[in-house]
Order: structure tokens, then sequence, then C-alpha cells
């Protein structure tokens, strides 16, 4: 029995010793690899910090111009090899392309994508595919597209353009990374918003805190380009109607409709005219102001339904914000004095309110055609929208300096 125990003991011993070795030689290496690869797999106290640190780096407003300059590296690749094919499609003849269609113009399509970036491999395939939808869905996204499986006669135009303008742009909006100010080119906090993409992004701490799709100016009130430091945010605002406004629309409206002003929540004020606050107030529920020369701000807009078009140039130059409420709890979560309960109460209030800004925001409205996403790396092209890409010649970027 002595002797069995002993053997017992020896087994025990081993097997301890055995684990141990087992631990040290295969876990250990398993946690330095997280620790290595992984930053966000260290003790707690460290990875707040270095993630704050990451996400601080992908979003300074500098290494745009770099990420241009390796998006042109590829252009430029693929213009050498000639790789850039021409779609053969005949505008008489073209029906739209959905999914399930089969035909050579899909195979071409297909290795476009696949060329571009949107596609990892070409099949090779003639089937509009799971496969192929996936690329056509991010061909869209990237291009400022509606986003569905649809390929019209006017996409299948746009993809031929030729290489050499997708060239064009990128070297243009690289030039337009140069005229960005100085304040914000290292910036920690910031609202941007680019015109083109119809996006407004605030950074805060280096990190993306709040992204909103936006809406301009038309092509004849065009929204303009400058930097300026939001200040305030003003709930329930009353509307003043610029007198430009009041001469060209509203007079017109009034002469026809002897009710319009009251039907419209609008009155008299000091020979203007001022819409009062409520939710049918043409700036929403709150807006966004930082001194400028041209009397643009940000606000909220009861005209939900115009997000949903793919050209958004609808206002007189201002910028309507689809998430405006959201942007406004955003603004102010660290501020102790603005609760939610209170930010609310005073977006539905009757009377207008305003919060001056412990802490001003740096703001730049931008005009980029171009853009490399800061999460993904890949490239965004963007519509023209009022024309300033047809600025070739070196002389024009002079236009495109901020007030």
């Amino acid at each position: 029995m002595r002797q069995l125990y002993k053997f017992l003991l020896i087994i025990a011993i081993a097997f301890l010793l055995t684990s141990f070795g087992f631990k040290n030689k295969d876990i250990k290496p398993i946690d330095n690899l997280h620790l290595k690869e992984n930053p966000a797999f260290q003790n707690n106290s460290d990875s707040s910090s270095t993630k704050s640190k990451s996400s601080k780096e992908v979003y300074l407003l500098s290494r745009q111009y770099d990420r241009l300059q390796t998006a042109l590296d590829k252009y430029e690749r693929i213009q050498r090899k000639r790789l850039w094919k021409k779609i053969d499609i005949d505008s008489a003849t073209y029906k739209e392309l959905k999914p399930f269609d089969s035909s050579t113009v899909v195979k071409q399509i297909r290795e476009r994508l696949f060329v571009d970036g949107d596609l990892k491999r070409d099949s090779k395939s003639s089937l509009y595919d799971e496969e192929l939808m996936a690329g056509v869905l991010n061909y869209k996204k990237r291009y400022g597209l509606k986003l569905n499986y649809k390929l019209s006669f006017e996409h299948i135009k746009q993809m031929n353009e030729p290489v050499s303008e997708r060239i064009r742009t990128i070297k243009l909006n690289m030039e337009r990374c140069r005229l960005i100010p100085e304040n914000l080119i290292e910036a920690r906090d910031y609202i941007m918003v680019n015109i083109p993409s119809y996006k407004l992004l605030y950074v805060k701490n280096g990190a993306n805190e709040f992204t909103s799709d936006v809406f301009v100016g038309t092509t004849w009130a065009e929204t303009e380009i400058f930097s300026s430091a939001m200040d305030r945010v003003v709930f329930s605002p009353y509307w003043n109607v610029p007198q430009s406004i009041i001469d060209n629309e509203l007079k017109l409206n009034m002469a026809r409709d002897k009710n319009y002003l009251e039907d419209n929540n609008m009155e008299w004020n000091g020979g203007k005219v001022r819409q009062k606050p409520g939710p049918k107030n043409s700036l929403g529920l709150v807006k966004f102001l930082f001194p400028n020369p041209f009397d643009i701000y940000m606000h909220d807009t009861p005209a939900k339904s115009l997000f949903m078009f793919e050209q958004r140039t609808f206002s007189h130059g201002c910028i309507n914000i689809k998430e405006a409420k959201k942007f406004a709890h955003v603004i102010l979560k660290d501020d102790p004095d603005w609760t939610d309960e209170k930010i609310d109460s005073a977006m539905d209030g009757v009377n207008e309110t305003t919060c001056i800004l412990k802490n001003k925001i740096p703001i730049y409205i931008g005009y980029f055609t171009s853009w490399v996403n800061e999460e993904t790396g890949e490239i965004y092209f963007f519509p023209d929208v009022y024309q300033k890409d047809k600025e070739r010649d070196s002389d024009s970027t002079k236009g495109l300096v901020m007030d």
C-alpha cells in the first residue's frame, strides 16, 4: 500500500510539472501576442489611454494629405498597367441591371470593382451574384450614392470616367488639404462639414464622437468655405427671416394669402419677419452658432424627408443637420449645467434659450470631392456639387482660400 501511495504521489507531481511547463510554453506567448497587436488587451489602467491615443492618430486632419498620396499612388499604378478598362454599354439598348441578371457587362463591372478595390477577387463570373452585390454597395458608399443594388446607365457612365479623372481629383484635393487652417491640422477637438459628402463629423479627444447627414446651400446660394469656432447653442430658436427671402419669397406668398404669416407661425418684429419657436420652425428645435461674415449657421430642420435624396442642396446657405437634437446632447454631455432633461425641456419650450459653450469648438466648412476614410483607409469620391473641380489650372486654386 505504501509503494502504491508513493507511485501515485510521483504521478501527481509529474502531472503538476507537466501542466506548469505547458502553461509557460504555450499560453504566455499568446498573451504576449495580444498585448503586442491589440493594446485593448492590456490592463485596465492602460487600455483607455491606448485607445484614445490610437483614435487621436486616426482623426488628425494632418494625416489626410498622406492618405490621399497613398490613394494617388494606387490610381497611378492602375493607369500605368492599363487596368482601367471601359465597360461596353449603349445608352439606347442598356437596361438597368439588378441582382441575378447575367451579361457580359456584369463581368466587366466585376472586373472594374476589383480594380477599384470594392471586390477582393475577380471571379470572372457574368452573373450578378451576392458577391457582386456587396461590391456594388461598397462602390456606392464610396461614391456618395444611394445604397441599393440597381445599376443604372448613369452609374456605368460614372464608372467609365477615365482613371485620369480620379487622379486629377485626388491631386486637387491634396492641394485643398494644404489650405486647412493651421489650428485644425493637429486639433483633437473639431467639427468638420464636408459640403460634397453632405456629412458632419465631430471629433473629440481625437476620436469620432458624432456623425450626421446634412444638407447644404443650393447652387445659387452656396454654403461658403471657411473656419470659425462654435460658441453658442440656441434652443427653441426664432428664425429671423433674411431680407432677401422676405423680398423675393414672403412678399409674394403674403400677396397671395393674407393669412400666410399666421398659418406659418410667423410675425412682424420691428419691420422684420420672424418665425416663432416650435416644431414647424424652419430651424427646427435647435441651432448652432459660430461667428462668420456670411451669416451661416447650423440647425435642425422639420424637413427630414429631404435627407432621402442623393444630392442634398436645398438651403439658402445654412447647414441643416439630420440628427441635430442628438448633436446638442453630445456637445453638452460633459456640462453639468445642461442635463439631458434640461436640454429636452429647452428644445420643447416656447421661448428661445441660449447656451454659451464653456469651451469653443473649432469648426471647418470644407469642400473635398475625394477623401480617405479615417477608419477603413478607403478612398471616397463625392459629386462636385458647386463645380469647383472645373478649375483646373494652378491659379484657380487661389479661389479656394478660406476667408
